[in-house]
């Protein structure tokens, strides 16, 4: 089946750009856990940080903070400020996956591509200046006051772009953050680009691509 979306919106970290929190996090308390004790303390990390977004708005530095202090209460070790700093200063440094930048040039030829990142209008131009193909918009958390899997994140971008989901197609890589609720926005489309870090799923109408190089297909490329 292939679609023919008005805008094709992404997510922009963990989909487009390899989200290296949890490694970032592995090496800065490497110090601290005992490899055993590694594998549970991040999947802690990464549980706290979907539950913190879930809340108001707040910027994504304390996100960041509020995740990882939590993190290291629950598993009794010592969390410092330098920690907080080194993992968001990271952020802008992290790179695209393979086949990235090369599959959204094709793209960009032929339909309008999005960013809708729970990021922040200064940190996240330095991650679209490495992704290098052209994008109609770039839209953030801070801009929406809304960070996704909330809803109103998705409403900022429609009403920004004077779309609908009707109209567009989203793609990401993470059905906790952005595909169930694109489902239960009724997108048009929905890619799912399967980087491991998440359970497939059937369920919620998407379309699982093993490598973005699948994309073009979708859309008749």
């Amino acid at each position: 089946m292939t679609f023919r979306p008005d805008y094709i919106s992404f997510d922009c970290y963990g989909t487009l750009i390899n989200f290296e929190m949890g490694p970032t996090a592995e090496k800065l308390f490497a110090d601290r856990l005992d490899a055993a004790r590694m594998g549970p303390f991040l999947a802690t990390f990464k549980a706290y940080r979907l539950d913190e977004v879930l809340s108001a708005w707040k910027p994504f530095y304390d996100v960041v903070e509020n995740s990882i202090r939590r993190t290291c209460a629950r598993h009794g070790i010592e969390c410092r400020s330098s920690d907080v700093e080194a993992l968001y200063a990271a952020i802008p440094t992290w790179q695209p996956h393979p086949n990235v930048v090369e599959t959204l040039e094709l793209v960009a030829q032929h339909y309008p591509l999005v960013i809708l990142s729970n990021s922040m209008v200064d940190l996240i131009p330095a991650s679209v200046a490495h992704l290098k193909a052209p994008f109609h918009a770039v839209y953030t958390a801070e801009e929406a006051q809304s960070y996704k899997p909330r809803l109103p994140t998705f409403e900022y971008m429609f009403d920004m772009l004077g779309s609908s989901p009707e109209r567009m197609m989203h793609c990401s890589s993470s059905f906790r953050y952005d595909l169930m609720s694109a489902s239960d926005l009724g997108f048009m489309a929905k890619a799912f680009i399967d980087r491991g870090h998440e359970p497939t799923s059937t369920d919620y109408g998407v379309s699982r691509l093993t490598d973005v190089r699948q994309l073009p297909g979708l859309l008749g490329l």
